[in-house]
């Protein structure tokens, strides 16, 4: 099987740094896009960032020039570096990936939309 484990969550005060990582586990063939969302109490799950197997890198309007999303050399891991925090970032961020080819023991499986399980960043203002 595959997973997304996160780390780097944690509390910080406002105006400082927190840096995210995803890593992908298991027997890996291929990941496309991957991608952080956050979701804030009470609301929707947006996207922050996003960075294709290219490179090619997006960001909501809300974090530009804050964060910078980028991906390991083996392409299997995601990092979020977040500076500048503001209270309004706090939320449990979540890594996606929107397509992920892996060996499930059997066969080659690829999977569509996978998620993290989260983690909680808490700015203190």
């Amino acid at each position: 099987q595959v997973q997304l484990v996160e780390s780097g969550g944690g509390s910080v005060q406002a105006g400082g740094s927190l840096r995210l990582s995803c890593a992908a586990s298991g027997k890996i063939l291929n990941i496309d896009r991957m991608a952080w969302y956050r979701q804030a109490s009470g609301k929707q799950r947006e996207l922050v960032a996003d960075i294709t197997g290219g490179g090619t890198a997006n960001y909501a309007d809300s974090v530009k020039g804050r964060f910078t999303i980028s991906r390991g050399n083996a392409q299997r891991t995601v990092y979020l570096q977040m500076n500048s925090l503001k209270h309004e970032d706090t939320a449990v961020y979540y890594c996606n990936v929107d397509q992920i080819t892996y060996y499930d023991g059997s066969r080659w499986t690829t999977q569509y939309d996978y998620w993290g399980q989260g983690t909680q960043v808490t700015v203190s203002s």
